[in-house]
């Protein structure tokens, strides 16, 4: 199967890269896979605190699903429920994980690529980027799933816009509709997303793991996770990182964190 997850973890953050750059990074059945056996390694993982989600090169963070898979892999509606679940288990997957994520979106950001970084915490995009959902050039009906995700992110009527109209919506518009946390020249996006991502790995991670289930539980998630973000609060306030984060703020130094 036509592409690859490229993964390396170096320094508390996890770096995932689409790696289908004949098909603009195209996500293949494959490639949906892998990631969520990431999420699922991933999450019981002590060395890492944050995970970077970005394209191979600088044209595309994502084409969306790999078109070429569709005459095996989705070529009824049977195969297209069994195909979207796939897709779903894996944006589900990086959603749950116990971390926060970024995106880096350079390029075309289409279809289920759009959904999969809609997955993440945050999104860093260079100004050339784009978001389009062109399912309605395809022909093909839509995961209700991945249309809420969208638009918990864009807004709903912004994802009106994108199915209805199959249109382009640039980096700059996406920031003022809030689905892009910054917006910059390309250069520039990639060194704000490694800040921010060291930023991040460098905080407590037991009290990004409860903000986390608390945002969760916020955006509508299982009434579980409610219960699960108050346990974790809890678990934080009981660490031995707490006890550095106050000492650390006395002494006027740089916080030594270590999940404990």
């Amino acid at each position: 199967m036509a592409g690859t997850i490229a993964i390396s973890v170096e320094g508390g953050i996890a770096r995932l890269v689409l790696s289908n750059p004949e098909r603009r990074n195209a996500v293949s059945s494959g490639m949906w896979r892998a990631l969520s056996a990431f999420a699922a390694e991933a999450g019981g993982r002590a060395d890492i605190r944050v995970a970077m989600l970005r394209g191979e090169g600088d044209l595309a963070f994502s084409g969306g699903a790999d078109i070429s898979d569709f005459d095996t892999a989705r070529p009824d509606a049977a195969g297209a429920q069994s195909y979207d679940d796939i897709v779903e288990t894996a944006c589900s997957a990086i959603e749950g994980l116990p971390f926060p994520t970024l995106a880096l979106v350079r390029g075309a950001c289409v279809g289920a690529g759009a959904a999969l970084a809609a997955s993440c915490d945050l999104r860093i995009a260079a100004d050339d980027a784009f978001f389009a959902i062109p399912a309605a050039r395809l022909g093909l009906g839509y995961d209700p799933r991945g249309f809420a995700r969208l638009a918990r992110v864009f807004g709903g009527q912004s994802v009106r816009a994108m199915f209805y109209t199959a249109e382009r919506m640039g980096a700059a518009r996406a920031e003022a509709v809030g689905a892009v946390d910054r917006c910059l020249p390309g250069a520039e996006a990639e060194a704000e997303a490694q800040r921010m991502a060291q930023r991040m790995a460098e905080n407590a991670p037991l009290t990004l793991r409860a903000a986390k289930l608390s945002i969760r539980a916020t955006e509508g998630a299982p009434h579980q996770v409610l219960a699960e973000a108050r346990r974790a609060a809890a678990l934080a306030n009981a660490s031995a990182d707490y006890r550095e984060g106050r000492l650390a703020f006395a002494e006027k130094r740089a916080p030594r964190f270590t999940g404990a």
